[in-house]
């Protein structure tokens, strides 16, 4: 029995120094920004006519990738939170309603427009001002992002 506890003992210091040592240095965990094969224009950001409401985003995606993706979420500088929106039927009526992640695929093109898909931006800081520029990030199913500059409107300009 003292032998067992003997050896358990050893085995322990064994171990418990053997953690003290040092081990080789890994390479910090990199994060990737920007998508490859994936480019997006006409970015705008048309605020709210009335200070407080959501600021709806619209661009155009490409995606030229070689890997299957998923348009997951997204972010906007200058807003607490951001989130996809697209009309469907519901009760019979079309209304506005938070998109399910869509699928890209090489070739795919995607237009973010009024009446359409669209990034919603909420509470958008009073910093944001039409003939300003923000900054939208999407990001796809794994976590990789793809940031890009919005041009800031007025509500009744131009969408």
């Amino acid at each position: 029995m003292k032998a067992k506890l003997f050896a358990a003992a050893i085995l322990g210091a064994t171990l418990a120094l053997s953690a003290c040592g040092e081990s080789p240095e890994q390479p910090a965990a990199q994060q990737t920004t920007g998508i490859p094969g994936m480019k997006i224009s006409n970015a705008r950001m048309v605020l709210a006519p009335v200070p407080g409401n959501p600021a709806a985003i619209y661009f155009d995606l490409a995606y030229d990738g070689d890997q299957a993706l998923a348009l997951n979420r997204a972010e906007v500088k200058g807003a607490k939170s951001a989130m996809f929106h697209d009309y469907g039927e519901y009760d019979f009526k079309v209304q506005m309603m938070e998109m399910l992640p869509v699928p890209l695929k090489k070739g795919d093109k995607l237009e973010f427009k009024p009446g359409g898909k669209h990034l919603m931006a909420m509470d958008v800081s009073p910093d944001l001002k039409p003939g300003g520029t923000t900054e939208a990030t999407v990001i796809v199913s794994g976590g990789a992002r793809q940031t890009f500059p919005v041009e800031i409107r007025a509500a009744g300009d131009e969408r």
